[in-house]
């Protein structure tokens, strides 16, 4: 029977996938994220967010005026959730490379608060330095790495982050597992260890899953 291990405990629904695909499950989170507190100097003309994450730790805050503000953010994920909490998202993209390249068509002349975690990448950052775009960056949520060592033999794995590869090699090797990627940022924190990487259609966990069941059939 193929054994897969996933990075990050999932939801009911998703763990009956594999249990009718005939898929056995091993998961354990290996990063853990938590809200920090944080002060608000000013919010700018749009909101960032490139995470949940960030959203519930701001949400916590309470943050005066929040909602008032419009969002542009990272992952359709991140976007419902915002939504669902009474946001008015007016760009989403799959990456964060893809929504640099939506500010900078219209939204130049703006400027912008970025809330994220302590580990992020640094492609918004960046993008604001290079083109003198006024921002303000906030961390709202820390992430920290939770190693275990995993005693089962297992097929292949799944990942979600880079954050979370890094986690799991700590104290696990690759050789002939088959990792599945929810996106290419993750991807790429494993192109020094192995080539046998596949990456989900769409940075969804479901499209991941759909992946690995696609693989094994």
């Amino acid at each position: 029977m193929t054994r897969i291990l996933s990075t990050k405990k999932l939801s009911k629904a998703l763990k009956k996938k594999f249990s009718d695909a005939g898929i056995e499950l091993v998961e354990k989170n290996f990063i853990q994220t938590k809200s920090v507190s944080f002060e608000t100097l000013q919010l700018n003309n749009y909101l960032i967010f490139t995470s949940k994450e960030a959203v519930k730790s701001v949400l916590k805050s309470e943050v005066k005026n929040v909602h008032s503000i419009s969002c542009l953010c990272v992952g359709s994920k991140t976007k419902s959730f915002l939504e669902k909490k009474g946001f008015t998202v007016i760009e989403s993209a799959d990456y964060a490379e893809d929504l640099i390249q939506v500010i900078d068509s219209k939204y130049k002349e703006n400027s912008f608060t970025f809330f994220c975690g302590n580990i992020r990448k640094n492609t918004i950052p960046y993008y604001f330095q290079q083109n003198k775009i006024t921002y303000n960056e906030i961390i709202v949520y820390e992430t920290t790495l939770k190693p275990h060592q995993i005693k089962e033999l297992f097929d292949g794995v799944l990942f979600f982050s880079p954050s979370g590869v890094n986690s799991f090699l700590e104290k696990n090797s690759l050789e002939n597992k088959t990792c599945f990627c929810i996106g290419t940022t993750t991807a790429k924190a494993l192109e020094n260890r192995t080539k046998n990487i596949i990456i989900a259609s769409q940075p969804k966990v479901e499209n991941v899953i759909t992946e690995v069941i696609k693989f094994y059939k």
